[in-house]
């Protein structure tokens, strides 16, 4: 006779972390919207911004880096909802977007320093907010 004892298993609940998954799609839907309004501040007025086009890191005209703006932000506000909702793919695009994100903020910072820094450091709090406790939201489910 063999004495094979498994203790029960335990049933992982979810913690207080999973208000960082809140705020990080929160924080998207937000983002989304801030990229939008750049986006079409870029394409509407040129001159509202801190040098000439010629002056980014990336030289095309502030129509492009305004559509990219507004894609970006549409895009942003979808997965943020997705976020919210507890999806996994949306948790796992929302870092994705806001790695790209941060990016094209970087190399937007000529036009516009303060504020896209502000924007990558809110990007980088919404990757660790997705990345670090995205599973707490899959254990409240």
């Amino acid at each position: 006779m063999t004495d094979s004892y498994t203790p029960p298993r335990q049933r992982r609940t979810a913690t207080g972390w999973t208000g960082w998954i809140s705020f990080g799609g929160i924080m998207l839907v937000l983002l989304g919207l801030f990229h939008a309004v750049e986006g079409l501040v870029a394409v509407f007025d040129e001159d509202y911004y801190a040098v000439p086009s010629s002056g980014l890191v990336v030289e095309v005209s502030y129509d492009v880096w305004g559509w990219l703006h507004f894609g970006i932000g549409v895009a942003a506000v979808v997965i943020g909802c997705g976020v919210l909702a507890g999806k996994l793919i949306a948790q796992i695009l929302g870092a994705i977007l806001a790695g790209a994100s941060a990016i094209i903020h970087l190399a937007f910072v000529p036009a516009y320093p303060v504020w896209s820094l502000i924007v990558i450091t809110l990007d980088i709090v919404v990757i660790y907010a997705l990345i670090a406790h995205g599973r707490e939201m899959r254990l409240a489910d």
